[in-house]
């Protein structure tokens, strides 16, 4: 997969635009696919996405649509940025229109809704006979658009695939790491966004530094905890996709999901701070799939739950940070 290669990004979010263009700096023919064809339209002739980085212009090689087809003509990669709650509905409208032999690459962060699954599984359900790759780490899309030094680790059980995404997305200023733990990535990268929430309301009541700090301890050890349950390798999570992006997210406002757990320390329901927030924010489904999947592996996992029954189950933040401070600590808990 080295030289130049045609590639699709699906989803002109921020973090789809930021991998676009990334991708065509790198070199890359990159057509990116907005849903809104407004949206195409004016970023085609700015030569911006004036909406989330609009202060990022595009390389030559980057260009917008709004049509489906035309982004995925000759697509050697398809890299799909869309929310997780409405991938299973495009993969399964869209999947046959894909070239064939293009790899999949996902870089969108949490599980299907309604059953928990990994997007690995839904693609693999919907994708026959496909590569599919998963990017995930401590990146903010703004820092990745204009260079700041990066990492990131790309992820597919076929290493050979994984080191060609790397390659093609590795440039002096983002560092890319290939690894084939699939399972170990998603699983961080799916529920980093609920402990995020957690710690936004934490320092939403001004619990301070060593709160935030247990809690990302903690929150690590559930996510290591179901990890180990559901076959993933222990040293992804202290690596990039696992303790990285965790502090990443649970620590710089510039997480949505971060700010959506201080809109609810501060009073904000959960459709006020959404729309405060303007941008999806991923850990409001992952938290009930994140607590679908500790019921199945019967795996305990009290932060999750915890930010569960805030978003779900009518308690309210503070009662929910005072069942979690209440509980029973055991001996060396892990």
């Amino acid at each position: 997969m080295t030289g130049q290669a045609s590639i699709a990004v699906i989803g002109a979010g921020s973090w789809g635009t930021a991998l676009a263009i990334v991708l065509a700096k790198n070199g890359h023919a990159v057509r990116l696919w907005a849903r809104d064809s407004g949206l195409a339209e004016r970023s085609e002739h700015d030569r911006i996405n004036a909406r989330y980085l609009a202060d990022c212009p595009f390389p030559e090689s980057l260009s917008v649509t709004s049509d489906l087809t035309a982004a995925l003509q000759h697509a050697a990669q398809i890299w799909l940025v869309l929310p997780t709650k409405v991938l299973a509905e495009f993969l399964t409208a869209h999947a046959a229109a894909f070239p064939p032999g293009a790899v999949i690459v996902n870089a969108a962060k949490g599980f299907e809704h309604g059953t928990g699954r990994k997007i690995s599984e839904l693609a693999a359900n919907c994708l026959e006979h496909r590569h599919f790759v998963v990017v995930s780490g401590p990146t903010f899309a703004h820092e990745v658009a204009t260079g700041k030094p990066s990492a990131i680790t790309v992820a597919c059980t076929d290493l050979s695939v994984a080191e060609g995404i790397a390659a093609t997305l590795r440039n002096p200023t983002l560092r890319t790491y290939p690894t084939d733990d699939v399972t170990g990535v998603e699983i961080a990268g799916g529920l980093k966004n609920v402990l995020a929430i957690a710690a936004g309301v934490a320092d939403g009541f001004g619990f301070g530094a060593n709160a935030r700090a247990a809690l990302i301890t903690r929150g690590l050890a559930e996510l290591m905890r179901l990890g180990a349950a559901m076959g993933a390798r222990p040293e992804t999570f202290m690596g990039l996709a696992g303790v990285g992006d965790l502090v990443l997210t649970c620590t710089d406002d510039q997480s949505r999901n971060r700010r959506f757990g201080l809109k609810l320390a501060q009073g904000y329901s959960t459709q006020e701070a959404v729309a405060a927030i303007g941008q999806a924010v991923e850990g409001i489904g992952a938290a009930t799939e994140g607590q679908r999947l500790a019921e199945r592996y019967a795996v305990d996992m009290p932060i999750v739950h915890a930010v569960c029954q805030v978003l779900c189950g009518g308690v309210a933040a503070r009662d929910a940070v005072a069942q979690l401070l209440a509980r029973e600590p055991r001996h060396q808990e892990r």
